[in-house]
């Protein structure tokens, strides 16, 4: 059951609104704040795809949706909440101006999590001259409403405590929330997604393979290996009896071998551009942009609801999550939640006082 009483929500684009359906549908009421003027019809789009789907994980029925109110400034949104979400573009002098009135107003106690794909917390919490110690990287992915993974990072004036409450946070609303030991730019996933994307880019533009045919590399091929392994377990199986020790040493020397183009980037011009978008056009045979998220929601569920039934009916991997998330949404539908000793413990972290100094700095183990 969620330990979250009320949340805000500071940016409703699609990451933004993700995180309100998520919160929603576990019955949480949210306060969100988002200055364009098309902010309730975005997010009110994420929200039936997020209910669609939803539906078709726990077709029992769905918990009563929390309530959500468009606040007219950041003061107001986050006046009352325990759970913080910051979602606004990528910009560093905008993650400041708001991250410092998010500081302003919100309860001390309360933790403020940022989505940033890729900026470390110790540069956003700089910002803050009241409580950066109740600052942690949350970054999802998209769609925020069914990946349950949350890549959770602490900067150089995060408490412990505050990742700890962090973490049974997020995992009160299903998700996976993995805690990145250094502090590092762009974090673990975005990482690895952004080697293959330059990868990605320069097969393109040199005319090896189309987008559409290297989608279906991925799709086809060790795509589908990955969902449910990942990287180093599917290694691992490929080393054969010996295992991962065989396979490095099988494979190892081939990292000398001048295949990838991984350091260099193509320019990226108008023609480049222009490739890429016409051959994305293409592949998507006149399906719009909302019946391509249908698709993507109903194959993610799928995924998960196949992988949930693996390993003698407990689930594997994101099965697994995906089993005891649907168990717990079809409880709180069936019963009214009740506050959990994890509830206590937010509302005892400690402000940092001026003169003190942060117990602790990242990049060690925290919980």
């Amino acid at each position: 059951m969620s330990i979250i009483n009320k949340a805000a929500a500071i940016g409703g684009g699609v990451i933004g609104a993700g995180w309100v359906a998520r919160l929603l549908l576990n019955g949480i009421d949210v306060s969100i704040f988002d200055p364009d003027p098309e902010a309730s019809r975005k997010v009110g789009e994420v929200m039936k795809g997020a209910r669609r789907a939803y539906k078709q994980m726990v077709p029992g029925g769905l918990p009563k949706e929390g309530k959500l109110t468009f606040a007219k400034t950041i003061a107001e949104a986050v006046a009352d909440a325990d759970f913080i979400q910051e979602s606004v573009p990528e910009r560093l002098d905008l993650k400041h101006r708001v991250l410092a009135e998010i500081d302003t107003h919100a309860p001390a106690n309360a933790i403020v999590g940022s989505s940033t794909s890729g900026i470390k917390p110790t540069d956003m919490q700089v910002a803050m001259k009241k409580h950066p110690e109740r600052l942690v990287v949350g970054h999802p992915f998209n769609p925020v409403y069914l990946l349950p993974l949350v890549e959770i990072v602490g900067g150089e004036q995060t408490f412990p405590e505050a990742i700890e409450v962090a973490k049974e946070m997020y995992a009160s609303i299903g998700m996976k929330p993995v805690v990145i030991r250094k502090e590092i730019e762009a974090f673990v996933g975005d990482r690895l997604l952004e080697a293959a994307w330059r990868e990605a880019l320069w097969l393109i533009k040199d005319g090896i393979c189309t987008v559409e045919e290297l989608d279906d590399i991925m799709r086809y091929g060790f795509g589908l290996r990955w969902a449910q392994m990942g990287m180093f377990q599917v290694y691992r199986v490929a080393g054969g009896e010996a295992g991962m020790r065989h396979f490095m040493a099988q494979f190892g020397p081939c990292l000398k071998w001048p295949w990838t183009k991984l350091m260099d980037v193509p320019e990226f011009n108008d023609e480049l551009v222009d490739l890429i978008a016409t051959q994305s056009d293409d592949q998507a045979h006149g399906l719009s942009i909302r019946e391509l998220e249908k698709i993507r929601d109903d194959n993610l569920v799928a995924i998960m609801d196949a992988l949930s039934k693996q390993n003698k009916g407990k689930g594997w991997g994101a099965g697994a999550l995906h089993k005891d998330y649907t168990g717990q949404l079809a409880k709180l539908a069936a019963k009214k939640p009740t506050a959990s000793k994890a509830a206590d413990k937010a509302k005892a972290l400690k402000p940092v006082k001026k003169a003190e100094k942060p117990k602790k700095k990242p990049g060690k183990k925290k919980g």
